[in-house]
């Protein structure tokens, strides 16, 4: 990824000197398992120990020459190592520690991923519990319905940004496995109990049947969780991006200091941020595709997903904790214009009630064909004309049959949403 969407704190996770420190590690570990095992003589993890090293540079030149990166690897390290290096990756093979390191790398970076969503949940709840109470005009196709509150609005986003957190924390489960079973995966040159030992050593999990390399429908339901946990972000940038419409105006991006928003029109100020987030969630859906097409792999291996994941894995988790962070800070420094909901909530002139006077009727004993007309007659009468809702009401034949008038003031309010909205409220507990 581009350093303008990276993190270094994921970023690192992804860089040749992480990755090869993790090779490393992997292969000390087998070799001391190996040795409390008696396979290979005693102390020669602690020689390997002292000596093992690495240069990501020299790795690279001799990869050139071998072209497979765990031989230049390993050749690099029998450098500094010597004569015990022959014990180094002894009975492995590359997906050995190949699939163990990639599995290591992934569960770092993602569980960075699910401490950003608990850190963006609490801040949505925050923002959903101080504007509990405050009305907004809530829409269905982008035309106003009827009143909700901007609480309840965000409490939604809230809500699914826990089964986001469920989501995420399955998955991350499911990669937590390593394999060290050998070519093919029959454990024919290496013992299995080194296979448990590291595992254990790691707190990981041993894959039961890895064929030679770990089976990618792990990786898949990941990457399908980061394409969820994207798409999630970009429903709640979109919504702030409509809201920040000039003519709506009920939300505002908070604006820094000597910020600009156009290099034309020195007035602007743009939902740039949520912009971008909505941007970001299209590459990282368009990641999942291949992941799931990974599963696929010829017989007991092949590496066909190789390329796939050294592009992929860094790009989806770099870009989406980015996005998870960018939008903390939206959220922190968003702008509420109260004053607006109320103006615009009231801009139909009174048409949101129009199914509480729909009911009225009903419970009058007025059929519901017929009263649905009443209503949709003089709603639409409001929308065509100048005169307000309560107005065109008051002004039918039928309605005044039922004293209409002395009712409407208990027809047109919304004390029936604020009990709900503390119903609401509490089932998220």
């Amino acid at each position: 990824m581009i350093p303008r969407y990276s993190r270094k704190v994921v970023k690192d996770i992804w860089e040749d000197q992480n990755k090869f420190q993790i090779w490393l590690d992997i292969e000390i570990l087998a070799c001391e398992a190996m040795e409390n095992l008696g396979q290979i003589p005693k102390g020669t993890t602690n020689k390997f120990k002292k000596k093992a090293f690495f240069k990501v540079k020299e790795i690279e030149t001799i990869e050139k020459k071998t072209r497979h990166d765990v031989i230049a690897f390993l050749t690099n390290v029998a450098k500094y190592v010597g004569p015990e290096s022959r014990f180094i990756h002894k009975g492995l093979t590359s997906s050995d520690i190949l699939d163990t390191s990639f599995s290591i790398q992934l569960h770092q970076s993602s569980l960075i991923i699910k401490k950003g969503l608990e850190e963006y949940g609490k801040k949505l709840l925050s923002l959903a519990k101080k504007h509990k109470y405050t009305i907004c005009i809530g829409r269905s196709h982008g035309i106003h319905a009827e009143a909700t509150t901007f609480g309840l609005k965000i409490l939604g986003y809230y809500e699914e940004n826990k089964r986001n957190l469920i989501r995420i924390k399955n998955s991350i489960e499911q990669i937590k496995t390593i394999q060290m079973s050998g070519p093919v995966g029959t454990y024919s040159n290496i013992d299995h109990r080194v296979e448990k030992i590291v595992a254990q050593k790691l707190k990981f999990k041993i894959e039961p049947v890895s064929t030679q390399i770990i089976p990618r429908d792990r990786h898949a339901e990941l990457f399908s969780s980061f394409s969820i946990i994207a798409s999630s972000l970009d429903r709640i940038a979109t919504e702030i991006r409509h809201l920040q419409r000039t003519e709506v105006l009920e939300v505002e991006e908070g604006f820094g200091k000597g910020q600009k928003g156009s290099s034309a029109m020195p007035h602007k100020k743009n939902p740039i941020l949520s912009e971008n987030i909505s941007g970001l969630a299209k590459v990282i859906r368009s990641l999942v595709i291949p992941a799931l097409e990974n599963i696929t792999t010829w017989h007991e291996r092949d590496i066909s997903h190789s390329s796939v994941e050294r592009i992929n894995a860094p790009n989806a988790t770099i870009t989406l904790d980015f996005a998870i962070q960018r939008m903390i800070n939206i959220i922190s420094n968003l702008v509420i214009h109260k004053e607006n909901m109320i103006s615009n909530f009231n801009r139909l002139k009174g048409l949101p009630y129009s199914q509480n006077v729909l009911i009225f009727l009903v419970e009058n004993g007025v059929s519901r064909e017929e009263a649905y007309k009443v209503v949709q007659d003089c709603a639409l009468k409001t929308w065509n004309g100048d005169k307000s809702f309560k107005e065109n009401l008051l002004n039918h034949n039928i309605l005044s049959k039922f004293n209409f008038s002395k009712k409407i003031d208990q027809i047109f309010t919304n004390s029936n949403l604020f009990k709900s909205v503390d119903l609401i409220f509490k089932r998220i507990n």
